[in-house]
């Protein structure tokens, strides 16, 4: 069976998840938490910025294809 459910704070997705394993049912979660430094946070922020304002354009998917081939060789 499924479930899904639509957590609208913090609070509700720790007694949900307090209820679950205090039930001992297996759940699992689909968000990812990313774990970002405040730098990476940081550079985030500026870049999305910058390319909002027009200080900076997408990148060619191609040149991005490049780049990650030299790191998955």
């Amino acid at each position: 069976m499924t479930v899904t459910v639509n957590l609208h704070n913090d609070e509700q997705e720790k007694a949900l998840i307090e209820f679950l394993e205090k039930m001992q049912f297996e759940y699992q979660s689909d968000v990812y938490e990313a774990n970002l430094t405040e730098l990476q946070k940081t550079e985030i922020l500026k870049r999305d910025s910058d390319y909002l304002t027009g200080k900076t354009t997408a990148r060619d998917w191609n040149e991005i294809k490049r780049d990650l081939q030299s790191v998955y060789r």
